[in-house]
């Protein structure tokens, strides 16, 4: 038996779907489907009504008022151009502010790179310890020196006393 008072077609002339979840405009009050109920979809001569965006100035955060038809885009750069209120030497704040340590090193990074031993500042080039000459707790070892210097130590059976190699080299794992 089949119900035919429930759902409602859709408004849009070349879908007619019959949906038993029908959409309501609130626009224009007509009733789409799921792929219709958009403004843009339907074509809904009342969206001026409903879809109502204000862009704001990217510089100075000030809503910008847009008059019916025009671009907003067109608008915002017609507003920074005239009376925009931003700050011009806001707007030439320095990004690369953090200069290398390394002595004849004159590179600049956006981030800190702090060495754990030292605590200097440095840039991507200089950031490891091998590469400062690093004069923090302990001299810096990387890995494979580690792994090196543990190899020619049980080979050569060495009765030396290398607890503090063995601790730094961990500390480094």
């Amino acid at each position: 038996m089949e119900f035919p008072d429930l759902g409602k077609h859709c408004s849009e002339k070349t879908c007619k779907q019959l949906d038993f979840l029908p959409l309501k405009c609130d626009a224009c009050d007509e009733v789409f489907c799921k792929e219709h109920i958009t403004y843009n979809r339907h074509k809904c001569p009342s969206a001026y009504k409903k879809d109502v965006q204000v862009p704001v100035c990217p510089l100075c955060n000030t809503p910008i008022p847009v008059q019916k038809g025009e671009v907003p885009d067109a608008v915002v750069g017609a507003h920074i151009d005239k009376d925009c209120k931003h700050d011009s030497a806001q707007q030439k704040q320095k990004i690369f502010t953090n200069r290398c340590f390394k002595s004849g090193c004159k590179k600049r990074e956006m981030m800190k790179l702090v060495c754990d031993q030292c605590h200097g500042n440095f840039c991507i080039k200089h950031r490891h310890p091998l590469d400062h000459a690093c004069q923090g707790q302990a001299r810096a070892i990387s890995k494979a020196g580690c792994a090196a210097l543990m190899r020619s130590l049980e080979s050569n059976k060495m009765p030396l006393n290398c607890q503090l190699l063995q601790n730094r080299c961990k500390a480094k794992s």
